[in-house]
């Protein structure tokens, strides 16, 4: 529909020329402000030296994850409970009621039994100690049928620490397993990393391991598996989780949270994905390599969709900027005055 001939109400012609002519002048002093509009949102727009400041400064308040040295990845296998300082075990002979015998075990880790004398108990699973006072009693009984049953457990101190909501040492009674001593601790913060370090063998003279575990595998996958049983002197370690920042033409930029192995394409779904002005070719991460360095890593987005090229893993402490296509930037800034030119036009006429 022409815009003259939506104008003209029965005037005449002169009416129109007027009209074409005033319209003509609407337009251009439209697009003038458009062009002028779009250079100052160029002009006005932040750049990347100083999104990368900011990034920068807001991020170095938090703390990055604790490094754990010697860290390896193995398979847990379910291990019986060790004896330790304190416990009071229930040592029975079958059909031999007069060596049944409560034994505290002392601060040594020993006790002692009738017939068996002084046993090293700590360290010992209840099988273990069974099979050890059998043997020693084999010269006073034929073929000894030995139970140990521990009637009270002192000897279990677990630590939790890191993004746990009540670090401390606790005193454990009977076996306990990784899931009962976090939810014991009130369970994890929010900034907490998805991996758990239980470190082993500290401080009492053992090598020392650390076993990592995958707490989504072991909650979200049900890898029961994964539950390990703890020991006493286990420390449990929740690290904060790596985080990252994303900057520039994205829907909601922000810092997120590294889940497990995260990508680049991941990154910039979790920042609710690209807007319509972003340059889709140079995305850029700028990655901490020590020293005050950084390196800059450019990707290109839409061929990492097509499986062009592999999509790049995202660090901790990695600054994601999608930079603004100038073009489209004016586009997109032409086609919103138009309307609100047009309305306005409508308006008055």
């Amino acid at each position: 529909m022409k815009i003259s001939a939506f104008l003209l109400t029965g005037n005449g012609q002169s009416l129109e020329k007027k009209t074409k002519m005033t319209v003509q002048r609407r337009v251009a002093s439209i697009l003038l402000l458009c062009f002028l509009g779009g250079l100052i949102s160029c002009a006005s727009s932040p750049r990347e030296n100083d999104v990368l400041a900011r990034a920068v400064q807001f991020k170095e308040r938090g703390k990055a994850p604790a490094d754990i040295a010697g860290l390896r990845e193995k398979s847990l296998p379910l291990s019986d409970y060790k004896i330790g300082p304190e416990d009071l075990l229930e040592i029975e002979v079958f059909q031999v009621g007069e060596m049944k015998t409560l034994a505290r075990v002392s601060a040594r880790g020993d006790i002692r039994v009738p017939l068996a004398g002084r046993i090293k108990a700590s360290g010992m699973t209840v099988a273990g100690l069974e099979a050890d006072i059998s043997e020693r009693l084999r010269t006073y009984i034929a073929d000894p049928l030995v139970s140990v049953f521990i009637r009270e457990y002192r000897s279990q101190r677990i630590t939790v620490i890191g993004e746990i909501k009540e670090p401390h040492t606790y005193m454990a009674a009977g076996q306990k397993f990784l899931l009962d001593i976090i939810s014991e601790a009130g369970g994890l913060t929010d900034q907490a990393s998805s991996i758990c370090y239980v470190q082993r063998g500290i401080g009492d003279g053992e090598e020392k391991e650390i076993y990592l575990i995958d707490l989504n595998e072991l909650l979200l996958n049900g890898r029961t598996e994964l539950n390990i049983p703890l020991e006493s002197g286990d420390v449990v370690h929740i690290p904060r989780a790596g985080v990252f920042f994303v900057d520039g033409a994205v829907e909601s930029p922000g810092y997120f949270k590294i889940e497990n192995r995260t990508t680049l394409t991941q990154a910039l779904s979790m920042a609710k994905g690209l807007k319509y002005e972003a340059s889709r070719n140079r995305v850029r991460v700028y990655r901490e390599k020590g020293g005050g360095e950084r390196e800059v890593l450019e990707a290109d987005y839409d061929s990492i969709l097509k499986g062009e090229v592999p999509d790049l893993e995202i660090e901790d402490r990695d600054i994601i900027i999608v930079s603004k296509n100038g073009m489209k930037e004016f586009i997109k800034g032409l086609t919103s005055t138009l309307n609100l030119g047009i309305l306005s036009v409508g308006k008055n006429y």
